[in-house]
């Protein structure tokens, strides 16, 4: 009898440890963004405490090409970074650069690029140009209420939240803002550090 205790005592440390070698890298990834402090600023992006700002539960319309569009929620996207954006169906001329930067962004991180996914929240019923549909093909599409949005999403003072990139980590967490006409540049340095300090998604 004392035998077989042990044998489940030991069976479940073996358990525990397999547990803990397998949530190894994602803890030191969120430990290494959100509580470790490096002496100086080393990202160009506002870092975002995902504890402020939780995700909230909605349903988004999915546009494009496809006749079978179709209802998805925030979490049906989980498993990847989001470099996300919010604009009119309209999309003017700072829109359309945010879909480029975005999509040369995902581009210049190479073998990594598919870790990563675009995604385009539209707020309102103006019809997307076809043309820009096909170039920035591959982009997530989604019609959503403003309102969710703003109430989610931080802004800088004296800007709204059209005129920022954010970053969503593959668990759903809000976890990086880019300010107004941000430098493409650095935020792909941004984006290199968080690919090769996490190991998720």
């Amino acid at each position: 009898m004392e035998k077989t205790s042990k044998q489940t005592s030991g069976g479940r440390w073996k358990l525990f440890l397999i547990l803990a070698v397998c949530a190894a890298p994602m803890i030191f990834s969120y430990l290494a963004y959100y509580v470790i402090k490096p002496s100086g600023r080393t990202n160009y992006g506002t870092i975002l405490d995902p504890r402020q700002y939780p995700a909230p539960v909605f349903q988004a319309h999915f546009l494009g090409d496809d006749a079978n569009a179709k209802n998805v929620e925030l979490s049906d996207l989980k498993g990847k970074w989001l470099m996300l954006q919010i604009d009119s169906g309209a999309c003017g001329q700072y829109c359309q650069t945010k879909l480029y930067d975005i999509r040369q962004l995902r581009l210049a991180q190479g073998k990594e690029m598919d870790r990563i996914e675009r995604v385009w929240f539209v707020t309102d019923n103006q019809p997307i140009d076809t043309l820009l549909l096909r170039e920035y093909d591959g982009t997530r599409i989604l019609k959503i209420n403003p309102e969710i949005l703003k109430k989610w999403l931080p802004v800088d003072d004296g800007t709204q939240i059209s005129d920022h990139i954010y970053m969503i980590d593959p668990l759903g967490n809000l976890m990086m803002r880019y300010p107004k006409n941000a430098d493409p540049n650095k935020i792909k340095k941004d984006i290199a550090k968080l690919l090769r300090a996490s190991a998720i998604g």
